[in-house]
Parts: C-alpha cells; sequence; structure tokens
C-alpha cells in the first residue's frame, strides 16, 4: 500500500468516524425528545365572560318593479336615497351603510293555465325586477326598533334580519382567556399535590372559542306593522364570550 492509499483510507477514517458521532448524537437527541414528549400531561380549562351587545346590524332590502329595466333602476334609486337620507337622520353615518346586494331580473307572465302547458314554450316577459339590499350597522341601541319601523316607511320592502353582537370582542376574549388559563394551572397544581407527581416546563398550548351572536330576529318574526309606530320589540339579551385552553406540562 503506497502512501497515497494510506492518506485516502486515514480521511475516510476519519470521515466516517465524524458521521458516526453526528448519528449517535442526532438519536441520542430523538429519543430524550421522545421520552420528554411521552411523560407528559394536560389540563384543559374554560373561561367566559358576559357582556352586553354595543352594536346592532340590520339587513333590509329595496325592491321595485317596471315594464322596463330603467325605470325599475330609476324607481329603485329613488327610494334608496329616501332610506338612506332617513337613516342619516337617525345619526347614521355613511361608513355604516352599505349595499350587500344588487341585481336585475326579468318578471315572465303567465302564457299556459295547467294543465294545458307546454313546457318547452318560454314564458314571456312582462317586466323587470330590482332588488337592492343593505346593510346597516346602528351604534344607538336604543334606536334599533324605531328605525326598523322607520326604514320601511321610507320605502323598504323588506327587513331580512337583525342582530345583535359586541363590535370589539378582543379585551373581552383576553379577560376570559387569563380566567381560563387559571382554571388550567389550578388543576395541575391540585393534581401535584394528590398524586404527588412533580410537573416541569409547559411544551405544548392550545385555544379554542366561541363567540356566538346572542340575538337574531329575521323577517319571519320581527312583527312590523305599517309605519309611522314605535316599531317591534326587540331586547338586546347578552352575549357569551368562551375561551377553551388546553395546557400541556411535562412531568419531571
Amino acid at each position: 500500500m503506497n502512501e497515497n492509499q494510506k492518506k485516502v483510507l486515514f480521511w475516510v477514517g476519519i470521515i466516517a468516524g465524524i458521521s458516526l458521532i453526528i448519528f449517535l448524537l442526532v438519536s441520542a437527541q430523538h429519543t430524550y425528545n421522545t421520552a420528554a414528549t411521552t411523560n407528559t400531561v394536560s389540563f384543559s380549562g374554560e373561561g367566559k365572560v358576559t357582556a352586553k351587545p354595543d352594536i346592532s346590524v340590520m339587513n333590509f332590502t329595496i325592491e321595485t318593479r317596471a315594464a322596463d329595466s330603467k325605470t325599475a333602476q330609476d324607481s329603485n334609486t329613488k327610494k334608496s336615497n329616501a332610506v338612506v337620507d332617513y337613516l342619516k337622520q337617525q345619526g347614521v353615518e355613511d361608513k355604516d351603510v352599505k349595499t350587500s346586494s344588487y341585481f336585475i331580473q326579468p318578471e315572465y307572465g303567465a302564457w299556459c293555465y295547467y294543465p294545458k302547458c307546454n313546457p318547452e314554450r318560454p314564458g314571456k316577459i312582462i317586466g323587470y325586477i330590482v332588488n337592492q339590499g343593505f346593510e346597516v350597522k346602528i351604534r344607538d341601541l336604543t334606536k334599533v326598533s324605531i328605525i326598523t319601523d322607520g326604514v320601511v316607511t321610507a320605502g323598504a320592502n323588506r327587513i331580512d334580519g337583525i342582530t345583535f353582537t359586541i363590535e370589539d370582542t378582543d379585551a373581552l376574549k383576553a379577560k376570559a382567556r387569563e380566567e381560563a388559563i387559571k382554571k388550567a394551572k389550578q388543576k395541575a397544581v391540585e393534581l401535584e399535590q394528590q398524586v404527588g407527581i412533580d410537573l416541569g416546563k409547559i411544551v405544548n398550548f392550545s385555544e379554542s372559542g366561541n363567540f356566538p351572536v346572542q340575538m337574531a330576529y329575521d323577517k319571519a318574526n320581527l312583527g312590523i306593522g305599517g309605519g309611522g309606530g314605535a316599531g317591534p320589540s326587540l331586547p338586546t339579551g347578552e352575549n357569551d364570550i368562551v375561551v377553551d385552553v388546553t395546557i400541556t406540562y411535562q412531568i419531571k
């Protein structure tokens, strides 16, 4: 074996040795992590904060019909402007009024009478229907009922729904989360005392929440009259902000 071959074998041995050391270190770390993950225990906690709604969201529709689409659109625009003007008079700001939908469709007249109908015969267009949907945020909850009745008087054909909710729930979520974490940690302390285990560091944390809209009214249960009255009765109720957490500890 010449000198060059000896050098090659030497360096091959060095590289093989380094590779073996790295492999053993990685294997040891994997074994440690697996053991650390296996020797864990989890605790859950729930936090709930109850608060009154501070904003209402109303959805309504303005529908107009005419023999031609332009007339139907012009009529719809006139009614929409009247409703928006009314909302401004009630203190609703421009930023809180938006169009949620707008469509035009033909209206077909009857072309047959059952049972003498030909399904292949198209109906005749007798006019056009324009529908414009609105979404309005009402920040003064004392005006929700009167505005509900007022938009119908001003030109809205249908109230599609009213909800009462909390606009900014971040602070309430934080408070509910704090309560949930406190309960989970208290369970951990109790288990240490009762079972005699020694808990180490937190190795995992998860959170989920439930933030429902407490009160919702649709067109079926608003009970709106012919306009001009005091408006329907709309209790706002309360909203529950719920946060669930799970904390996982390593067992020493």
